[in-house]
């Protein structure tokens, strides 16, 4: 093969420092945007779909053979908040938790994971951020 074709679905998530409820509807769109643009732009991801609830975020992305998934969150993470502070977009210092949690997905998987993503107000109406992390793990097979 002379060169390389890689295909890998991501379901991303992570959280805001503290679990602070800081993502509030009047940065929320800019932010997803903004994400959205980095990651097509400067890691030649595929974005299927950004949303979450006002302390953490999911991101549906395919991942790039030409940067690692460690990479990319990090710098994410690192340049999103930045942007927040740098355009004082909140009153308070902005900034993500440390750690994030990624699940592959399968192609036959993706629609499913789009919606529950596209859904997160609605699901947030039922559970907290910790009990969708708790369910999530157990889904991905992470609780073992």
């Amino acid at each position: 093969m002379s060169h390389s074709n890689v295909k890998i679905w991501i379901h991303l998530l992570f959280s805001t420092k503290d679990r602070q409820p800081l993502i509030d509807s009047n940065i929320e769109e800019r932010l997803y945007n903004h994400i959205e643009r980095k990651l097509i732009t400067e890691y030649d991801c595929v974005v299927e779909s950004i949303n979450g609830y006002n302390d953490h975020i999911h991101i549906l992305l395919s991942l790039s053979e030409k940067h690692s998934l460690e990479n990319v969150v990090k710098n994410i993470k690192g340049e999103s908040s930045h942007w927040i502070n740098q355009n004082n977009l909140l009153k308070k210092k902005f900034c993500w938790q440390s750690g994030y949690c990624a699940f592959s997905i399968s192609i036959n998987k993706v629609g499913i994971v789009k919606k529950y993503i596209e859904n997160q107000k609605l699901h947030h109406k039922k559970s907290t951020f910790v009990e969708e992390y708790g369910i999530l793990k157990q889904i991905y097979g992470m609780d073992k």
